[in-house]
């Protein structure tokens, strides 16, 4: 990549160790003063207890965690913004370079969700309209726009996660480079995908008007929620990414996993079609709270603060994968380049 040559990696002090720290120990101390002043009246009191309990402790286990490994963790972060402009360069080369040779060249990025829409159209709305409605249970719009918003984020986390976990491998003439900074590679390919994702939400947004559920103020938690998904393929991606160098039968279960999750996750059914205990099981894939997001967000007209245990613990996990995948991406990459 010639413009490589041309942009300077980009380095700072970043902030002192003892201000990080305290940082993150008010934000996540306000969290817990939220979650533990927090009360819903139609909620079960001692179900209401054991999530503030368990949230409470796992909320402080951060802290202690955060502030022994705190120059670990920080490394990570710091590097992505310092590297910001070489980042966004590198991320629309990489989805040029999807259709390079191509005639309609990124069109073809618009052509997939339309016929994957279309598809689905014809499939539940059309031949098979009375069942799906069935499988949707107590859904009371449109099948196809019940399924599309789960869909619409589903394939975005599919391909981001995929195509995250072979960053790596794909750029191994980058990762050999001494002077080149090889933890924004799995950013790289994230944010690509983001950008096809944009085209499926606006797909999304047309089959919703078509339906009569135009774009409202709840409409712009599309961006909140495809920031929630873009943050948690991340964090899950620079795990998988280093494991994948030394394991490369990872890309074959993450993909047997992927397939298991879209029927694990409701997306092609709904969650309130089963009882509460299967419920509180289900959400622990976080990858829920972001489906019912967008479905919330298209005709639902919730904010995402009204679900506030779900919002608490989906930011909650999502901190702690990226903690550990930057403490496995930096013990590992000092071996990278000799294994490749």
């Amino acid at each position: 990549m010639k413009f490589l040559k041309k942009i300077p990696l980009q380095r700072g002090k970043g902030i002192s160790k003892p201000v990080g720290i305290a940082a993150f120990t008010v934000l996540m101390l306000i969290m817990a003063a939220l979650i533990v002043l927090h009360h819903n009246p139609l909620a079960d009191p001692q179900q209401e207890l054991i999530k503030k309990i368990i949230a409470c402790v796992i909320i402080l286990a951060a802290i202690l965690v955060f502030g022994f490994l705190y120059d670990k963790i920080t490394v990570l972060p710091m590097e992505l913004y310092q590297n910001r402009r070489l980042i966004w360069k590198l991320a629309k080369n990489d989805f040029k370079k999807r259709y390079a040779g191509s005639y309609l060249g990124a069109v073809w990025a618009m052509v997939q969700p339309v016929v994957t829409v279309v598809m689905y159209y014809i499939v539940f709305d059309v031949i098979m309209n009375a069942r799906a409605q069935m499988a949707a249970g107590s859904v009371d719009v449109p099948y196809v726009l019940f399924l599309t918003a789960g869909l619409v984020p589903w394939f975005y986390f599919n391909e981001a996660l995929t195509n995250g976990t072979n960053a790596l491998v794909e750029y191994n003439y980058l990762v050999k480079k001494v002077v080149f900074k090889i933890s924004i590679l799995p950013i790289i390919k994230v944010i690509a995908a983001t950008f096809i994702h944009v085209f499926f939400a606006g797909i999304l947004i047309l089959i919703a008007c078509i339906y009569g559920y135009y774009p409202s103020i709840y409409t712009i938690q599309l961006v909140y929620y495809s920031f929630c998904m873009f943050v948690l393929v991340l964090a899950l991606s620079y795990s998988t990414c280093a494991i994948m160098v030394f394991f490369k039968d990872i890309a074959q279960i993450i993909s047997i996993m992927l397939q298991i999750g879209m029927w694990a996750t409701p997306i092609l059914w709904d969650i309130n079609g089963i009882g509460p205990t299967m419920q509180m099981i289900v959400k622990i894939n976080p990858v829920v709270y972001i489906v019912n997001g967008y479905r919330s967000a298209i005709y639902e007209k919730t904010w995402f603060f009204e679900d506030f245990y779900s919002t608490m613990y989906f930011w909650i996990f999502t901190v702690v994968i990226f903690c550990i995948g930057a403490l496995i991406f930096k013990r590992l990459k000092v071996h990278f380049a000799d294994v490749m």
